[in-house]
């Protein structure tokens, strides 16, 4: 099942003036005593790119959107009818809180601005952008959130309904964004990557979104494969009889509780020419759905567990974004792909298994099975060779109590988890560094095996960091490398908000795409 997609163009027409269903305008929260744009004292100030939207009402815009209970908070939307003071028959002012103090708006509140505008618009064919651009260094950053929010805010995954739903309005089909040079080959590179961009989110939403019972791992790796292969990547394919006869203990391990056998897909980027040299490789745990195995979870929310393949949808979908944007780094994703399932094949607590890097480990928790396959997945990357690997996850419980819903935690060389800090920021994906302290991998001593695969003495204390401290055991020395747990940030429970909807965030994608490219460019 996939989404319907959203049309974005620039135009540099008069927004009074544009043929379309609604034009979107910012609103920013005020506390001054005159707005002498629009009208007198009051608690709104329109945003710039306004203007001739405000001349038509007579310097009453804000007034009456006062009078409408507007407050210019973020992400707000309130729709006034023009009755005919410009073309559009619909205004909607998106609140952007505070007017910053010399500068425009920080590029994520223009990306939430109009994710919320587009969304609230749903059912209109055409609509209008009049968020404030500055004309600075900053343009580009501020264009490309614009767009993307517009592109991820009218999101809406198709589902399975065999009915039409009366009150369900499809979500708008054109987005125009006003910018003063339409034409500039600048202004248009945003838009492409914007849409290349968004493309890979929504397709990991799609992804997560779909039913389990329609992504079980030899469907999933197909689907992805054959995605991969018609974006011109290459694309490498292990069965089950592969992953036993390449010694992948850790995937085959969880994935023989279920009659859908398990898979690993290889996906190999080169550049045409040049490029910095360096090599990337991304890993995604892609478990379609975790019952926890023998260790089985409580009933309660089970079917969520339909999204513990997210990091493997990210990477999936981050590969097709490379292969669109074409940066001068070589990059090659890994996504092991296994249903854990309780049965009289599964793998048992005290069990212990062979890895891919010849290391043996004793098993104490089944559910703590996404660290078996993503560590033959990360020691086949180091294998193959790489300088930076970023392995993205929904890896543990203990990310949502730690940093909650929004933040990832990362965890890796400092360095590497810096830089990923650094691009969440950057693009509106937060994430924070988190310690490997010692004491978390000395608890994972085994008196069996080479090691545990949780710390039983610590249980679920420091949970996160017990994923992490595994996951090490399996990176070569001379890779940088970062886990990015997204436990919580992958999946959105809630109201939709800002440019996230229900259900899957398609996080890390941005990420990923912004650090590849900086590798692309620095090294």
């Amino acid at each position: 099942m996939t989404s319907s997609s959203t049309n974005l163009s620039l135009v540099d027409t008069d927004p009074a003036e544009l043929p379309v269903d609604a034009i979107v305008i910012g609103l920013h929260s005020q506390t001054g005593e005159q707005d002498a744009t629009d009208g007198p004292a009051g608690t709104l100030l329109l945003a710039s790119g306004a203007e001739s939207i405000a001349a038509a009402f007579d310097g009453r815009l804000t007034e009456t959107l006062a009078l409408l209970g507007a407050t210019g908070a973020p992400g707000e939307v309130i729709k006034l009818a023009t009755l005919g003071t410009v073309t559009a028959p619909l205004v909607a002012a998106v609140g952007l809180g505070a007017e910053p103090t010399g500068a425009a708006p920080a590029p994520e509140t223009l990306r939430r601005a109009a994710g919320a505008a587009v969304r609230s618009l749903a059912g209109a064919a055409r609509v209008a952008l009049t968020l404030p651009l500055p004309d600075d260094a900053d343009a580009p950053a501020a264009l490309r959130a614009v767009a993307e929010g517009a592109l991820l805010g009218g999101y809406r995954f198709a589902g399975y309904r065999t009915r039409p739903q009366p009150s369900r309005r499809e979500p708008v089909a054109e987005v125009l964004v006003a910018v003063p040079d339409a034409g500039d080959a600048g202004a248009q590179a945003e838009v492409t990557r914007a849409q290349a961009v968004a493309g890979a989110v929504r397709l990991t939403r799609d992804w997560v979104n779909t039913a389990p019972n329609e992504k079980r791992p030899p469907a999933f790796a197909e689907v992805v494969a054959e995605a991969a292969r018609s974006a011109g990547l290459g694309v490498e394919v292990l069965d089950e009889a592969a992953l036993a006869a390449g010694g992948y203990g850790g995937i085959v391990a969880v994935g023989q509780g279920s009659e859908a056998p398990p898979r690993l897909v290889k996906l190999t980027y080169t550049p045409e020419q040049g490029g910095s040299g360096k090599r990337v490789a991304l890993v995604g745990k892609g478990i379609t759905f975790d019952t926890g195995g023998i260790s089985i979870k409580p009933s309660q929310g089970m079917w969520e567990m339909k999204s513990d393949m997210a990091g493997a949808a990210a990477v999936g979908a981050t590969m097709l974004a490379v292969a669109a944007l074409k940066p001068a780094v070589a990059v090659t994703g890994y996504l092991p792909m296994a249903e854990n399932m309780p049965s009289g094949t599964s793998y048992r607590p005290g069990d212990v298994i062979t890895m891919y890097n010849g290391k043996k480990v004793e098993v104490l928790n089944t559910d703590a099975e996404g660290r078996m396959i993503l560590a033959d997945a990360m020691a086949r990357a180091c294998e193959d060779g790489c300088d930076y690997l970023f392995e993205t996850s929904t890896l543990t419980g203990g990310q949502v109590v730690s940093l909650g819903k929004r933040i990832s935690g990362v965890m890796g060389t400092p360095e590497l988890c810096e830089r990923v800090r650094s691009a969440g920021d950057e693009v509106g994906e937060p994430a924070w560094p988190m310690p490997l302290p010692d004491d978390v991998r000395k608890g994972m001593d085994s008196d069996v095996a080479d090691i545990s695969q949780v710390n039983a003495g610590m249980d679920r204390a420091g949970h996160m960091l017990q994923g992490g401290t595994f996951l090490r055991e399996f990176v070569t020395d001379e890779v940088a490398w970062a886990h990015i747990d997204i436990a919580g940030p992958s999946y959105h429970t809630g109201e939709p908000t800002g440019h996230l909807t229900k259900g899957g965030t398609g996080v890390p994608v941005r990420t990923l795409l912004a650090l590849i490219e900086d590798i692309a460019t620095h090294g």
